[in-house]
């Protein structure tokens, strides 16, 4: 653990509010603290205790009545030495905290520079460190639990003991390099392959989970298809409870998508109206079709909506069998439930071969059950529901895919009896992805990257 430069940022929220929370972190912060601060002196108080008491300025005169907390190294979120200012939330009176504390020697801190110091000092690797951004930012009950499990360590403890186990092996393999004239063999290629297989059994599930995290952290895409005159744009004015897409007899009234956010059961959808499938009848509307098409090919979940008076049998088995060719999680849904006979429910039921939810989306009825339907759908995976680990980060994503085709690699040498060297190569690329995922190796342009998007303060 090592304290660098002081340094200082508003750790609330900015704008007007009751209270306003001021972190100071660095050599000499609590020192530097106590020479605005009037009160009991903050110098010879223990760790994680408060004091209330005035800052003032150089002519003495008071800046605000505060109330400032004591965090002593290693024992704080920096594992530096901590201060937190507690004042009343107006601008003014932040600025001129903020200022007395610059002219004592502290520095404005960066975006980040909070979080990249606590990774520097060892208070957790670089995956949780992520994590403390995703939490920031996470909008329902799934994106929270998901970021909360990375920040605990998630997958990434697991991953860092394996790669140790690794780097065992890859030491023993070079070694084999110095010994290049003899037939001598360090690493059993056996044990090396069971670890090999192990480290893919867990990256596995976790490689699987990220088109999940992916929706979970920024909403889960659910495109509304149907033909013209479905009632795609009521439904999805009545799921919103508001006027959002225009809705008219006319076909064809829908000529672009349109989309909107739905909280249901803590996970966020991502709702998406189309124009309605079916030959266009000009320029405009065909790209609007062609539209719909692209959004079914990027969607997580596709509603696929019909007009149960007006649809006949066999053209709802086309639709299904054509919905059913996107590959994508899907539900059926019946809509204008209130003016459809039971024999024309019957009937297509039985040619569906598969549930369907009726609704009317004119008169909100059965819509609970569409959103407990859409809600289900998407809790039948197993990380959603136990709340396993799930990578939600493009860069983890990356180096899991990169560090599992590197063990691919070297799994199919050992196959083939390749030279030690070749098989060390391999190891190393290996080692060299799981080390850049947690952190372990890091380049000042990396941290940069991911740190500069954080808020200031954090």
């Amino acid at each position: 653990m090592f304290q660098l430069e002081p340094i200082a940022a508003l750790a609330t929220a900015p704008g007007i509010g009751a209270i306003a929370i001021i972190r100071v972190s660095g050599e000499g912060a609590v020192d530097i603290t106590d020479r605005l601060f009037n009160g009991k002196n903050l110098t010879q108080q223990a760790s994680h205790t408060a004091h209330f008491g005035t800052l003032r300025n150089t002519d003495g005169s008071i800046i605000d009545e505060v109330l400032v907390t004591v965090f002593r190294a290693p024992k704080s979120f920096t594992k530096e030495d901590v201060v937190e200012i507690s004042c009343h939330g107006s601008e003014f009176i932040i600025q001129q905290i903020l200022r007395r504390l610059s002219g004592e020697g502290v520095r404005l801190a960066r975006p980040g520079e909070f979080t990249q110091r606590a990774f520097l000092n060892g208070q957790f690797d670089l995956v949780q460190a992520e994590a403390v951004a995703d939490l920031i930012a996470s909008d329902s009950d799934a994106s929270h639990r998901a970021a909360l499990s990375q920040l605990r360590g998630g997958f990434s403890k697991q991953l860092k003991a394996l790669r140790q186990q690794l780097i065992d092996f890859v030491a023993l393999v070079e070694l084999e390099l110095d010994f290049g004239e003899e037939d001598v063999e360090f690493a059993h290629r056996d044990q090396l392959r069971q670890l090999m297989l192990a480290i893919r059994r867990v990256l596995h599930p976790l490689l699987d989970s990220f088109s999940t995290g992916n929706a979970i952290k920024n909403g889960v895409p659910t495109v509304i298809v149907g033909k013209p005159n479905a009632g795609k744009s009521t439904l999805l004015n009545a799921l919103l409870n508001e006027e959002k897409a225009i809705v008219s007899d006319i076909p064809g009234t829908t000529r672009d998508v349109i989309e909107d956010e739905l909280f249901i059961d803590g996970i966020r959808f991502r709702l998406i109206d189309t124009a309605g499938l079916r030959q266009a009848t000009d320029q405009i509307e065909a790209i609007g079709i062609e539209r719909t098409q692209q959004k079914m090919r990027d969607a997580a979940m596709v509603v696929y909506l019909f007009d149960g008076k007006n649809i006949e049998p066999a053209e709802l088995q086309t639709a299904i069998a054509e919905v059913r060719t996107s590959g994508k999680p899907y539900l059926l849904v019946g809509n204008k439930m209130d003016v459809l006979t039971d024999e024309k429910k019957q009937d297509l039921e039985t040619i569906a071969a598969e549930p369907i939810i009726w609704i009317s989306a004119a008169t909100h009825t059965h819509l609970e059950e569409l959103k407990a339907a859409l809600s289900a759908r998407v809790r039948t995976d197993a990380a959603v529901q136990t709340g396993s680990a799930v990578v939600t980060n493009a860069r983890h994503y990356e180096h899991l895919i990169g560090t599992d085709n590197a063990l691919a690699r070297a799994i199919n040498g050992l196959d083939a009896s390749v030279t030690p060297d070749w098989l060390a190569m391999d190891l190393r690329v290996a080692l060299q992805h799981l080390g850049e995922l947690t952190g372990e190796i890091t380049t000042d342009d990396l941290l940069d990257s991911i740190f500069s998007k954080f808020c200031i303060g954090k």
